[in-house]
């Protein structure tokens, strides 16, 4: 089975573009202001419109206020949400909108009850941390984990076969600058995540 490819943090129809040609599987518009890569719902909406639907659109988010994901789900329409596993609390999900909570290294343990789909990452979203793969090998047999924090082009392919993940999650590591993204690096970390 191929690992499923996430690309995160969209902000110009060229990354869009270069993430589909590259045959990922899902992309990640980010909703958080102080994000260099923060889109506002109506932007993501015109970034995704070309999308196939087989490209699953993300709206990433942190602790968001209950108002924005609304304008989010109302305006953007995704086909998930991903935001920390605490904030699911209080937001109002529709039915149809997948959920893929968030859970930071450290923050999981043998008694936490995972969902069959999350992220787990390092302790900050957004800085390129790497988790202890050892660990996050043993937490990826409770699910489909989707790896995400530090992976690049070079280490992505050891990451699947330590972590054994569901899916790989890239931001910073196929950017130019930071929420610029470029097409060369997101074809080959995309596809040096599907070699394996």
């Amino acid at each position: 089975m191929t690992v499923m490819v996430k690309v995160c943090g969209m902000t110009d129809s060229a990354a869009v573009e270069a993430a589909v040609a590259a045959n990922v599987d899902a992309i990640g518009f980010v909703f958080f202001e102080k994000s260099p890569r923060n889109v506002t719902p109506a932007e993501a909406r015109t970034l995704a419109s070309d999308i196939p639907k087989h490209i699953r659109r993300i709206a990433v988010m942190l602790h968001p206020e209950a108002s924005l994901w609304q304008e989010v789900e109302e305006v953007f329409q995704p086909d998930v949400l991903q935001t920390d596993s605490d904030d699911f609390a209080y937001l109002s999900v529709a039915q149809g909108v997948e959920q893929w909570p968030v859970y930071r290294e450290g923050s999981v343990d043998d008694e936490t009850a995972l969902p069959e789909t999350y992220v787990y990452e390092g302790r900050k979203s957004g800085h390129g941390q790497t988790v202890d793969w050892s660990r996050a090998a043993n937490i990826a047999k409770r699910g489909q984990m989707i790896l995400a924090g530090g992976l690049s082009i070079e280490n992505v392919g050891d990451a699947i076969l330590q972590v054994r993940p569901f899916g790989v999650d890239v931001s910073s590591a196929v950017e130019s600058s930071p929420g610029k993204k470029d097409a060369a690096k997101i074809a080959a970390f995309t596809a040096a995540a599907h070699r394996c």
